[in-house]
């Protein structure tokens, strides 16, 4: 019987293998660049870029190499992976999540979630689209921007977007990724920041169902909709969008139900650019609901979407969108688990190199725990793999430590109880940089 766990891991080698016989496509001098046999060729760098975790370059490279007599430098390591153009690990990243991901769906649909999140990386004035000045007590820092779509069933990365802070447009960011997106058919879920009718076109577009949450109150996208001050409705509507402003178009905008102006400046793509008195009318219709409903005794939610009422009423929208949450927590284990506050160099290229080795060892270790069975025998809570160690144990598989039906066994053995009832407030606060002179030994 083939393991899942082989598969994974025998597609993963495979795609780093098809890459390394084309080397020169990736490397910044063609001809030149991992032409001569050595120990960190090309297949090793990106192994090695792959398997680290928060030490120490010089520690990361001992553990890889076993200790052997023929570990590399440190100073090797690095010439190698500037050999590396900043793609070659974004192409890998987006083969890889494009080889799985089908198998779990909702109603036929597959269910992503589109977030971002902020990552410090080490200071350089001179990065202008990622560098924050201080000022009021707060330090320097430079911050570069994770725009990324997230499958909440498969729980893998499917595409990602990165930006300096300075300059990320997170809608922007989203267009992009549905635009060039192969999945069919799928609901996209957003929260607050994402609602635009930009971005509500791309996705009617793009033959997806969307499911944001929007603001309330006057600065949303629905505050020109005459909406009923209750507490719970669910309101279907079919708007016709124009950037055309005559007399006609001001009759038909009296009706803020169904004609609505794109405003001069806001940026629309499905209508066009200059519009001169003597050209046609062009009106862009855009069928959506507007839902708000309850989530406790004193706060209410408001939800726009294109799914049908019949097969989602508010109760299941309300669902979908609770399992949104499946992201966030996917940043945390991506961030603290997989290790992607811990970089091992400065230069921005080379971050992003360290940025997409974790979004891939991140869905390297999904997709191995999803093929786990958890036995609970009885016990008191349902169990779930402890993804901390699992992400360990799947290294130890990359690193070839360990053989698929192994890695399995191993990691059924690691198990936390799941307690659905347990809740506490959120607090965000700003991750800083690990330092280099302070990492684990």
């Amino acid at each position: 019987m083939t393991h899942k766990a082989q598969i994974v891991s025998q597609t993963l080698r495979q795609i780093i293998s098809e890459m390394s016989s084309v080397s020169w496509l990736y490397s910044r001098r063609p001809g030149h660049d991992f032409t001569r046999k050595s120990v960190l060729g090309f297949e090793e760098t990106i192994s090695i870029l792959l398997a680290m975790e928060g030490k120490s370059l010089n520690n990361e490279l001992l553990k890889y190499f076993n200790c052997s007599e023929n570990t590399p430098t440190a100073s090797a390591f690095v010439q190698c992976r500037s050999k590396l153009l900043p793609e070659a690990m974004e192409i890998l990243f987006q083969r890889f999540a494009a080889g799985f991901g089908s198998e779990g769906t909702y109603k036929g649909y597959r269910l992503m979630a589109i977030d971002g999140s902020d990552i410090q990386i080490p200071v350089n004035p001179d990065d202008h689209d990622s560098f924050f000045p201080a000022k009021e007590g707060v330090r320097p820092r430079n911050l570069i921007h994770l725009n990324a779509m997230y499958d909440l069933i498969n729980r893998t990365y499917s595409d990602v977007v990165i930006e300096g802070s300075q300059v990320c447009n997170e809608q922007r960011a989203l267009t992009q990724m549905v635009d060039r997106s192969k999945i069919m058919p799928a609901i996209l879920i957003a929260d607050r920041g994402y609602e635009a009718y930009n971005t509500l076109a791309h996705v009617q577009e793009k033959g997806w169902k969307f499911l944001f949450r929007v603001k309330d109150g006057t600065s949303g996208i629905v505050s020109g909709l005459d909406l009923p001050a209750e507490d719970e409705f669910d309101i279907c509507f079919d708007l016709c969008l124009t950037n055309k402003e005559t007399n006609a178009v001001k009759e038909l905008l009296k009706d803020r139900n169904h004609y609505k102006k794109i405003h001069y400046g806001h940026q629309f793509d499905y209508l066009p650019l200059h519009n001169r008195k003597k050209n046609p009318t062009v009106l862009y219709r855009l069928s959506f609901r507007v839902v708000r409903f309850r989530i406790s005794d004193s706060l209410v939610e408001t939800i726009i979407t294109n799914l049908d009422s019949d097969n989602f009423p508010p109760n299941v929208l309300k669902k979908l969108y609770n399992m949104r949450w499946g992201i966030e927590t996917s940043f945390r284990c991506l961030k603290y688990t997989i290790g992607l506050l811990h970089f091992h160099a400065k230069k921005v290229e080379h971050i992003l190199q360290e940025v997409f080795a974790r979004l891939i060892m991140y869905n390297y270790s999904e997709l191995i725990i999803s093929c786990v069975i958890v036995q609970n025998g009885g016990r008191k809570h349902t169990y779930k793999v402890n993804f901390t160690a699992a992400v360990q144990i799947c290294r130890q598989l990359l690193c070839g430590n360990v053989s698929p039906p192994n890695v399995e066994t191993l990691i059924a053995k690691y198990l936390l109880p799941i307690r659905p009832s347990r809740s506490y407030s959120r607090k965000p606060s700003t991750s800083g940089l690990v330092s280099f002179t302070y990492r684990i030994a």
